[in-house]
């Protein structure tokens, strides 16, 4: 198989550590690409119309595209054990949507202040994609630590991800500022060797 990748994606590096947590990373070829909404030229667009990564191309199919599709087929193909059975499964299934959500909006504020022109950048526009941040970090915090502290499964993964990369790129919004609960949970999670063997770096 053969994974196109960017060593910043966060979405790319839920599908690394999935890779690192279920033994399957010497299973896969990693190609790294690179390029943005405005030039897209150099990401897989052959095997993703969409231009996004990441991408996994297999041998027997055509390639999978979007996260989720891939994490849940290679999660499959190790034996399901980041999904769990209902009624788990859909508590961690919403938690994998609200993290890629939180991802959706920093990824906009990122390019907000990257590819659109000074003079067309519209503050509003990213206060309204950091509310829908601080809105899930709440809920995180308020209503999700129970099961991020329970056995390892994708929901996990995903958040681990999703707050590793606002540390990353909007390191400036604090988000651990009245979120003890979830501050605490992240700091052992990012010790995972999965973690820190995909930490983003450029």
């Amino acid at each position: 198989m053969r994974l196109y990748h960017s060593p910043t994606t966060p979405f790319g590096r839920k599908v690394a550590v999935l890779l690192h947590e279920t033994g399957q990373l010497d299973e896969v070829d990693v190609v790294n690409v690179a390029g943005t909404p405005m030039a897209p030229e150099g990401m897989p667009l052959a095997q993703n119309p969409l231009g996004k990564i990441p991408v996994l191309e297999r041998d027997d199919g055509p390639a999978l595209y979007d996260s989720r599709v891939i994490c849940r087929y290679l999660d499959a193909r190790a034996g399901g054990r980041l999904y769990p059975a209902a009624p788990r499964l859909w508590e961690t299934l919403t938690l994998e949507a609200t993290a890629d959500g939180m991802l959706d909006a920093a990824v906009l504020m990122v390019y907000e202040a990257r590819l659109r022109p000074e003079e067309k950048r519209s503050a509003e526009f990213v206060e309204a994609q950091w509310g829908k941040v601080a809105r899930a970090l709440d809920a995180l915090e308020s209503r999700w630590t129970g099961h991020l502290t329970g056995p390892l499964d994708m929901a996990q993964i995903a958040v681990g991800c999703a707050l590793s990369y606002l540390d990353f790129r909007l390191d400036s919004r604090r988000w651990r500022d009245g979120r003890a609960q979830l501050a605490g949970w992240f700091a052992g999670f990012a010790e995972r060797p999965s973690m820190k063997a995909t930490e983003p770096a450029g």
